[in-house]
């Protein structure tokens, strides 16, 4: 599409404004493409205004833009957006840079270690496409939807959840990171502190932050978040809130043990404080896990847990649908922060995500990426053992897609990645994930977003290479 795109471009001279380009079938026949790439290049042009479209016509060139104005002075900016009003405020920074580490897709040649999703030969791509196609016949399905979501939907993902959670305690979510800014913004005020896990997924740190919060690190280990650090970090701040993920935990792996879990509730609830549980991989479990630990909200009576729950890492990065759960007075909080953000999930993506999950393609998938999955973690810990043993792997986890890796002493995360950028492979520093000062330098590598197995030892090896470069 991008070639084609570039040769029409530069053709356009030969055309005046207003003149009418040749048609799709001709280009078709001429370039030997798909009427699909050409239906995308001459969007391109048509979002670059260079091209304007007219369904029946066909596609003509633009008028020249008029000449641009003089560019303004926004320096009084930098002055706005700093000024808070109050000595006592915290001071909001809203920095994307960790998330668009994992968002960004890498230049031609560089293999992913940085990327937080599945890559598209994983992605269940035509039973989405067929359930897109079926959803959008269902009567209704272009109307207003609920809300608080499908009734449907609540009730699948309530199932998922279990325990008492009902459809009634469900909200439908556009994708786990906005479920996640909801639960924040309607749980703590600006200013307060929240407490976190440490190390920690660097998106949720950007959304405490971008609020006004106060990320407080409480140390994981093998067995997930530790609860007499847990009980001393509310007792030293007075947080009201505790964000974790006790399934496969970003970045460690770690599950949290069984003896902790209660704890984990008991401690909140003593506090008078609330457990955000994101529960974010749980689709991504490996074949050889066992049977998985049932979310914290399951074991909730009192209303602690606010869960999130999600379909995109299972899917795609565009099938953005989740679910925030709770019971208790919060909800209607929750309820009322997400319709004035968000009015509502768009009614033909939920009768999508029904359709998906109601299908027989839904479990055939999950099985296929479960096998996939562990054969990608086994190939790239075998990689890593041979080409890397100074890296310390302390976990290997059966779900979830990336590894945690400590660096050995003296190596420096930054120059790392950059040097493995230059050697044809991007991965993720440790710093991010951390909200205090890491204990370590740390590495976290992908093997969910490369083509496959064959990638992943290439990567690992190009790693060696920039390894040896910087020490």
């Amino acid at each position: 599409m991008g070639e084609l795109a570039n040769h029409l471009r530069r053709e356009l001279d030969r055309y005046s404004p207003g003149g009418k380009l040749p048609s799709s079938r001709a280009l078709v026949e001429r370039f030997r493409v798909s009427p699909v790439t050409v239906t995308r290049a001459l969007a391109q042009l048509t979002a670059e205004g260079l091209v304007v479209t007219r369904p029946g016509a066909g596609a003509f060139r633009a008028a020249p833009r008029p000449a641009t104005t003089a560019t303004g002075d926004t320096s009084w900016q930098e002055v706005a957006l700093s000024a808070d009003g109050a000595a006592d405020v915290v001071p909001r920074t809203v920095d994307a840079s960790a998330v668009l580490a994992t968002l960004a897709v890498p230049p031609p040649g560089v293999i992913e270690f940085n990327g937080g999703y599945l890559h598209p030969s994983l992605q269940p791509e035509r039973a989405m496409a067929a359930a897109l196609s079926r959803a959008g016949r269902r009567p209704g399905a272009w109307s207003r939807p609920p809300m608080e979501g499908l009734p449907e939907l609540r009730e699948w993902f309530a199932r998922g959840i279990g325990g008492a959670v009902t459809a009634a305690d469900v909200l439908v979510s556009a994708g786990g990171q906005t479920a996640l800014t909801t639960a924040l913004r309607a749980l703590a005020p600006p200013g307060a502190p929240v407490l976190v896990e440490s190390p920690t997924y660097p998106g949720m740190l950007a959304i405490a932050r971008a609020a006004g919060l106060r990320p407080v690190p409480v140390p994981v280990d093998a067995d997930g978040v530790r609860p007499a650090l847990l009980a001393d970090a509310f007792h030293a701040t007075g947080a009201r809130v505790f964000v974790c993920q006790p399934l496969f935990q970003n970045p460690t792996g770690a599950v949290l043990a069984p003896a902790r879990r209660p704890e984990v509730l008991r401690i909140a609830r003593d506090a008078g404080a609330f457990v955000i549980e994101d529960d974010f991989v749980r689709r991504l479990v490996h074949e050889d896990a066992g049977p998985l630990p049932s979310p914290l909200a399951a074991d909730d009576p009192d209303g602690v847990v606010v869960h999130v729950g999600s379909l995109t890492k299972a899917t795609s990065p565009s099938f953005r649908v989740s679910a925030l759960a709770a019971h208790g007075p919060v909800l209607e909080r929750l309820r009322a922060i997400q319709v004035v953000d968000t009015f509502f999930v768009p009614r033909p993506l939920q009768e999508a995500a029904l359709e998906l999950v109601g299908s027989p393609a839904w479990p055939r998938h999950l099985r296929a990426i479960s096998a996939e999955l562990k054969t990608r973690r086994d190939t790239m810990t075998a990689a890593l053992r041979l080409q890397l043993p100074d890296f310390a792997l302390p976990h290997i986890p059966s779900g979830g897609y990336h590894l945690w890796l400590r660096l050995p002493a003296g190596t420096e995360e930054q120059s790392l990645t950059t040097a493995a950028l230059r050697a044809g492979v991007s991965l993720t520093p440790g710093r991010p994930y951390f909200s205090a000062e890491p204990p370590a330098a740390h590495i976290r590598l992908s093997f969910a977003a490369v083509a496959g197995t064959g990638e992943i030892v290439e990567g690992v090896r190009r790693l060696r290479a920039a390894c040896d470069e910087v020490r």
